[in-house]
């Protein structure tokens, strides 16, 4: 038997570091090759890292947290044969990470990358131990202590082992305690500390920025979209067989093209620490999408290229993407402008915080029918609000609030969108 000592393989895109977010595998547990061992949180993405070989685990470097260098031991194993035992010998299998803010030099060889991992199916885990850790996401942890679900007792269908979020349904639909019980009143006191590490730090760390050196100003605006959900409907009931159903974002995506190239201030990047604003004649837009791992901002490239079928399905395929875990650094970094859609919740208004180095963001509110007064007669119309907010020391009042009523006229009159 060897040691093989694993180090964490460069990522792409000029990553030198990235932030354990959550192991799936645990000390004395046996795994295959290309089994997801690892989630490591980076500035632009969450990536899982597959294991490189058969064997057992002897030791893990870091915590959920802590952050690991390109290069740095992250994981041993003990496998058949002679592994890579002078690698494992050396100094650098030794380094431990002390913590988030002290990362020791990594090594300069860094081995191969291994091949995408694999998807493998593993029977669901049902003989638990009691005390024993199970494998699961922070969000099913979150939902299960919500609950008041012991995830010692729930069989996981995912690789190792790992709970799921319909493993929880599963395990409430077969009648548990949870399922059977009734409200609990008792009155409680306790707490609960949950650190604030991978994705929901990023955010933190991002929003303050954002929020902390950007002088916002917000625009708020009502738009009658009566002749647009008319034309939606029609495109809808006739678009031909394996074309995406329509929404109302492909519309405003479109609009958006040609009232950002009518203000073009407004689709740009503002580089503060060289006071350089950067105008982009692309229009890449950000689509903010809420996941069971939390908000990602998955990009649609080259929107004024796309007519509106092909932005429906690219706008669908990054976006699903993202839900499922599955998007690459490439379809979650380089937009221009971000549309944040607040959907089914509505709402009369809000204030969107402007995803930096951006300038601009829009806010897109539910659809409604609502009376309004039109040649002194109340009618029904169908009413959408929009909320933007912008970046005062690039876009002017009046720039901003003509971006959006520029928008406005496109998206009450939506034949003039494809002119």
């Amino acid at each position: 038997m060897g040691i093989y000592a694993f180090r964490l393989p460069d990522i792409g895109e000029g990553v030198v570091e990235g932030e354990v977010v959550e192991w799936m595998v645990t000390i004395g547990q046996e795994v295959k090759e290309d089994d997801a061992i690892l989630s490591v949180m980076t500035d632009k993405a969450t990536v899982e890292i597959p294991s490189p070989a058969d064997g057992k685990v002897i030791s893990r470097k870091g915590e959920p947290g802590d952050i690991i260098a390109v290069g740095q031991i992250c994981i041993e194993f003990e496998v058949e044969g002679k592994g890579n035992a002078t690698e494992a010998e050396s100094p650098a299998a030794e380094t431990k990470v002390e913590s988030k803010d002290e990362i020791k030099e990594a090594p300069a060889v860094v081995p191969e990358p291994k091949e995408e991992a694999k998807t493998e199916t593993i029977v669901p885990v049902s003989n638990a131990v009691k005390g024993e850790r199970k494998l699961a996401s922070p969000a099913v942890r979150r939902r299960a202590r919500e609950s008041g679900i012991d995830l010692v007792g729930v069989a996981g269908s995912g690789p190792a082992g790992r709970i799921t979020h319909s493993d929880l349904d599963s395990w409430k639909e077969a009648g548990s305690p949870v399922a059977a019980a009734g409200p609990n009143r008792s009155q409680k006191s306790g707490t609960i500390e949950i650190p604030v590490i991978g994705l929901r730090k990023r955010i933190a760390e991002s929003m303050t920025a954002s929020y902390t050196t950007i002088p916002h100003f917000s625009y708020f605006e009502e738009v009658d979209v009566t002749e647009l959900e008319s034309l939606r409907q029609h495109l809808n009931a006739n678009r031909a067989a394996g074309m995406p159903k329509l929404t109302y974002l492909p519309f405003i995506m479109q609009a958006l093209v040609k009232a950002l190239k009518e203000r073009p201030e407004c689709n740009a990047l503002y580089d503060d620490e060289n006071m350089v604003v950067t105008r982009h004649e692309a229009i890449h837009l950000g689509i903010a999408t809420q996941t069971e791992r939390g908000l990602y901002v998955p990009v649609v490239k080259h929107v004024e290229a796309q007519d509106i079928w092909q932005t429906a399905e690219e706008m669908g395929r990054v976006t699903q993407a993202t839900r499922d875990g599955k998007a690459g650094i490439e379809d979650l970094s380089g937009s221009t402008f971000t549309i944040t859609s607040l959907g089914r919740m509505g709402g009369l208004g809000a204030t969107p915080i402007i995803n930096k180095p951006e300038v601009g963001i829009l806010g897109v509110h539910n659809a409604k029918d609502s009376a309004v007064v039109i040649d002194g007669q109340i009618v029904i119309r169908r009413i959408m609000r929009l909320s933007s907010s912008w970046d005062h020391r690039v876009v002017d009042g009046f720039d901003g609030a003509s971006c959006v009523q520029v928008l406005k006229g496109l998206l009450e009159h939506p034949a003039t969108i494809f002119m």
